[in-house]
């Protein structure tokens, strides 16, 4: 069941790529990590004719789709005890790809160069819980198949008595690098102000577990993260006596709900259009939802697969 939650932020929650349309000069280093050939318990069921027609000649001869993924970014893709790869990003790969009949490799790849990791032909879509807003989809096409808005966290007990974003106003604030959160704490700037504490000060680091261990250290007083992100790491993090999320009475479930989703470049229209169908074909037969229900994230589903959603 689609959520529908509540927004007060004026800006919603968008993961930003500076300067995307440049390619040269970008690091697009990553190994790969291929989905495993046991598929997740959940994913089940048969090749789907009409997904597997549509793919591009040059995807079925391959028999492979490259995804470009930053991991780990749980519970959207992250790492089991065994070090291999898990999460709900895995699992619905792993899942399109039996109804498209050929397998996901997830790439390793860090977010602020998972566009131009396409645009130079090293993968071929980007999933790894990626916002779709009208700036991405300049340069991409999304397949949706999630909807989430952001929360706050912060240190088991909430020492600093957070109880929403007013509250961080003039204190430091982790965010990881190349998402948007930046810009949803400089958009209360006016408002830090004239309340006398003065805007957010943002730590911008490059990833989720500096930005955690920057929390933890006291440097920051709280992060700003997807809801799943932050209710998974309350949920895992020290047997869950690391973190909580804040709880905001007025945006329960978080704020500034966005749509994400499989970025493909325009250009691919044909795998665009594939891998909806197969994504149609996974809600029909009921495994996206108990991909959803494996990791907790079922409010936060579809009821149908959406195409460039995102405003």
């Amino acid at each position: 069941m689609t959520l529908h939650l509540n927004t007060v932020s004026p800006r919603p929650r968008w993961q930003l790529l500076a300067s995307v349309g440049l390619v040269a000069g970008l690091a697009l280093s990553g190994c790969s990590a291929a989905v495993d050939s046991e598929e997740p318990a959940a994913v089940t069921g048969d090749v789907d004719p009409a997904a597997a027609a549509a793919l591009p000649e040059s995807i079925k001869s391959a028999g492979i789709i490259k995804a470009a993924s930053d991991i780990p970014y749980p519970p959207m893709e992250m790492y089991d005890a065994e070090q291999n790869i898990t999460g709900f990003d895995h699992d619905l790969a792993a899942a399109l790809g039996v109804k498209l009949g050929v397998r996901f490799e997830l790439q390793k790849q860090a977010f602020a160069t998972a566009i131009p990791s396409l645009q130079a032909g090293k993968n071929d879509v980007i999933m790894s819980g990626m916002n779709d807003t009208k700036e991405r989809q300049g340069t991409l096409d999304f397949v949706d198949y999630f909807r989430a808005g952001f929360s706050i966290l912060v240190l088991a007990g909430n020492p600093e008595g957070i109880t929403g974003v007013l509250d961080l106003c003039g204190k430091d604030v982790a965010v990881p690098k190349a998402t948007v959160q930046a810009d949803i704490l400089r958009s209360y700037d006016e408002e830090c102000t004239a309340a006398g504490p003065g805007p957010v000060v943002i730590s911008e680091l490059p990833g989720e577990t500096e930005v955690q261990t920057a929390v933890r250290s006291g440097r920051a007083v709280a992060e700003v993260v997807d809801s799943a992100v932050a209710a998974h790491t309350a949920q895992t993090a020290g047997d869950g006596t690391m973190f909580e999320v804040v709880t905001d009475d007025a945006n329960p479930n978080g704020y500034s709900p966005v749509y994400s989703g499989i970025g493909i470049l325009k250009e691919n229209s044909e795998l665009g259009e594939a891998i909806r169908l197969a994504l149609v074909a996974t809600i029909a037969d009921g495994t996206y939802a108990k991909i959803l229900a494996t990791y907790d994230l079922s409010n936060y589903g579809l009821d149908e697969a959406g195409f460039n959603l995102g405003s």
